[in-house]
């Protein structure tokens, strides 16, 4: 081969090359999808995405999309989406079904929604076909202590002026609990309840709990409806146990003082008894000092000691005496 042949081949590689990178970094056949559709878009605007790092198939399809609907868009507007970190497709898809349903809803807003972190597609689907939020069940207490549990069945619709800084269904929900509560509170008793349960929706939907809320509720329906427990019943009885705790406490508290009281008494009683046998350890004492200063005889001291021995026996004849009247009483004790 001479330089001519080997210049011919390195030409047509570079060409070969030239013409694959730019296929790969310029998106050929976006373009022509594009072009086929009808929408503008330049070879070099899809050249400038990609130095912009956008990928090109996010911005032109949805464009594509929304120039058949008949929605006026262009690639600025979804290109600063797309770099803000929004979905440009469900914006798009958005913008489509808000169009079909005669809703007013603009690009700005539905960017808005979207990069709130809210579904916008879903939004819109929500003001078409409405949602229905079901409750946990939701107890509340009569009047006469009977407790009442109620499931409800809220109807929301959103609310695409409120989707961005309005409250979510959590709030709704407790909205209404909040409401059930209320008016089960209310009744005078729990039959009135469960006659009328419908009292609680008509009731919970004046007070326009969707305020602030991103949701429009075009009803509350009661679902089920449950009698729980007798709350009134249950405080009386842990009362009554109370008062009856307390009771025993001061009862055994007097009874302690009682206690005390008894055994100091009877401190006192044995002291009182070494005070006598204190006293009569002095009399032999006395007695021995009158003698040795002679004011006590032999014969004084012999009389003394009769007196003594005839009151010993009479205590000991008195209580022979009390033993057999006992017999007597009772004569059967002794069998």
């Amino acid at each position: 081969m001479n330089l001519e042949e080997i210049g011919i081949f390195i030409v047509i590689g570079l060409i070969i090359i030239a013409i694959g990178v730019l296929v790969t970094f310029v998106p050929v056949a976006l373009w022509i999808s594009a072009w086929a559709a009808g929408v503008k878009v330049g070879i070099f605007e899809l050249v400038g995405m990609r130095l912009r790092r956008v990928i090109p198939h996010r911005v032109v399809n949805p464009l594509i999309k929304a120039v058949k609907a008949g929605l006026e868009l262009n690639t600025n507007k979804l290109e600063g989406h797309y770099l803000a970190g929004g979905n440009v497709d469900r914006v798009v898809n958005a913008l489509i079904a808000a169009q079909r349903a005669n809703i007013d809803l603009t690009f700005e807003r539905a960017a808005a929604i979207d990069l709130a972190g809210r579904d916008v597609l879903e939004a819109v689907q929500m003001s078409v076909n409405p949602k229905v939020i079901e409750t946990p069940f939701i107890a509340g207490v009569a009047m006469d202590g009977i407790e009442v549990k109620a499931k409800a069945r809220i109807t929301v619709r959103a609310n695409i002026d409120r989707l961005v800084g309005g409250a979510g269904e959590e709030t709704i929900i407790a909205r209404v609990g909040e409401g059930i509560v209320s008016t089960i509170g209310s009744a005078k008793n729990h039959a009135a309840v469960l006659e009328s349960p419908d009292m609680i929706s008509q009731t919970v939907l004046k007070k326009g709990l969707d305020a602030g809320t991103a949701f429009e509720i075009l009803s509350i329906d009661i679902a089920d409806i449950d009698i729980g427990k007798n709350i009134g019943a249950g405080l009386q009885t842990d009362q009554a146990e109370a008062d009856k705790k307390i009771a025993q406490a001061k009862a055994e508290e007097r009874r302690a003082m009682a206690v005390a009281a008894e055994q100091e008494m009877t401190a006192r009683v044995e002291e009182m008894r070494a005070k006598v046998v204190e006293a009569e350890a002095e009399v032999p004492r006395a007695m021995a000092e009158a003698f040795r200063s002679g004011n006590l005889g032999v014969m004084d001291y012999m009389n003394f000691n009769n007196v003594k021995a005839d009151t010993d026996m009479r205590g000991s004849i008195g209580k022979a005496t009390d033993s057999s009247e006992d017999d007597t009483n009772n004569p059967g004790s002794n069998r």
